[in-house]
């Protein structure tokens, strides 16, 4: 692959610009033999880029083929590309991750799933279509965790019904948490395998209470890290990627 090319699919731009960026010695390639970085001033340069480090205007990048990324969603943002009220989540991220070429119209990481403005925590983004199906798909059954503060205090009635199902609005079959577990005497842990639209609150509320704060917590046998502080974000890794498959 052509050193212009590589960067062209880590969204820093079309090949033009980053060509120009290599020419104008703003790009840095990792040697891995004198353990230093170095200038290449050649945007035609065939490299091989899997596991590859670089720099760009002294901005330190690793190659991925496909964007997979751990977003700690702080309150007040909102998960669309085009915000009505609040923020957009995607203000967040650096450029190259919003510019990542696609097949599809949009361009860019695109965020798993939705969480409210005013929900917290974890937050996946990717460019892989197939792995944004499979994390989304109710078939898939992939457990999310959440961290629920409620108004009024939680008794084991409540518990009983959100874990024998309860029935929303918008659909007579009842809804049933994985798992639910008190935590202390407002806040439980809420574990679903489905993502109905305010799915939390509407349980919440089927139960005669309502939830004052919402933050997700785990999806799969992934724990948002406690190193990541919320509007940070970070790659995935390999481990990880496991810890996300359907059955963890």
């Amino acid at each position: 692959m052509q050193l212009q090319d590589m960067l062209y699919s880590q969204g820093f731009g079309i090949r033009r610009v980053c060509s120009g960026l290599v020419q104008q010695g703003w790009v840095e390639l990792w040697n891995t033999e004198t353990e230093s970085w170095e200038k290449v001033l050649d945007s035609t340069l065939d490299i091989d880029p899997e596991g590859m480090s670089f720099r760009v205007q002294g901005v330190e990048w690793e190659y991925h083929a496909l964007g997979y990324v751990l977003l700690h969603k702080p309150a007040g943002t909102e998960c669309s590309q085009k915000p009505s009220a609040y923020p957009s989540i995607y203000t967040l991220l650096p450029s190259p991750l919003r510019l990542r070429p696609n097949k599809g119209a949009v361009q860019g990481v695109q965020a798993v799933g939705r969480l409210d403005q005013d929900t917290t925590g974890m937050l996946l983004l990717s460019d892989d279509g197939q792995f944004i199906h499979r994390m989304s798909s109710p078939k898939k059954h992939v457990s999310k965790v959440y961290r629920v503060t409620c108004k009024h205090e939680v008794d084991a009635k409540q518990i009983q019904k959100l874990l024998d199902g309860v029935v929303l609005d918008d659909d007579p079959k009842p809804v049933k948490a994985a798992a639910c577990e008190q935590v202390a005497s407002h806040v439980l842990d809420l574990t679903l395998t489905e993502g109905k639209y305010h799915q939390v609150k509407r349980m919440i509320a089927a139960v005669s209470n309502r939830v004052e704060g919402l933050h997700r917590r785990r999806i799969g046998g992934l724990e948002l890290p406690a190193d990541l502080a919320p509007g940070q974000w970070r790659w995935l890794t390999a481990d990880e990627l496991d810890l996300l498959k359907p059955g963890k």
